[in-house]
């Protein structure tokens, strides 16, 4: 499996450009596979290992174990320079811990600094499940005219942060 692993980052890279899994034939260009049948047999183990699988049409598509990340076995001291373990680890898909229904999740870039000291930061990328109310201790985003601002909840209230420290603020009661 040592060439099926290079093999797998060869196509991970192919599809985080392309959206979509070559056909056999650009399968053997792109990995140097120079017959039809070291194809079949490089694509059979890997829907074996779970990382592909064939569509009711016959094409190739990605699993969610495709998507799934090596994890570092050693932690990284925080602001210490620190070698990365390249070994293969146990992985996981970043998705099992950040979202929990990917049809109600959105990312949303971070605009302003109203959050800083919440560590929310200027540029930051954050997830967001759309709900109907945010629960005790949640930060949310909602969406207003003039554009996106932060919701941070200090105990049972509600305050409705704006992009800047002179933009009034809206207090409101969780019952």
């Amino acid at each position: 499996m040592s060439n099926d692993r290079s093999y797998l980052t060869l196509l991970q890279d192919y599809y985080a450009q392309h959206r979509a899994l070559p056909s056999y034939a650009s399968i053997g260009q792109l990995l140097g596979l120079k017959s039809k049948s070291s194809v079949a047999a490089m694509v059979a183990r890997l829907k074996l290992a779970g990382y592909i699988d064939s569509t009711p049409d016959k094409r190739l598509a990605p699993t969610r174990r495709f998507f799934a990340r090596p994890l570092a076995e050693a932690p990284v001291h925080a602001g210490l320079p620190s070698p990365v373990d390249d070994a293969p680890a146990d992985a996981l898909t970043i998705d099992d811990y950040l979202i929990e229904r990917p049809s109600q999740t959105v990312l949303i870039r971070v605009k302003g600094d109203s959050m800083m000291d919440a560590g929310i930061l200027d540029g930051d990328l954050v997830v967001v499940e759309k709900t109907a109310a945010a629960k005790r201790g949640e930060n949310a985003a909602f969406e207003y005219n003039p554009p996106p601002s932060f919701i941070l909840q200090a105990g049972m209230t509600l305050i409705v942060l704006g992009e800047a420290a002179n933009v009034s603020q809206l207090r409101a009661h969780l019952g």
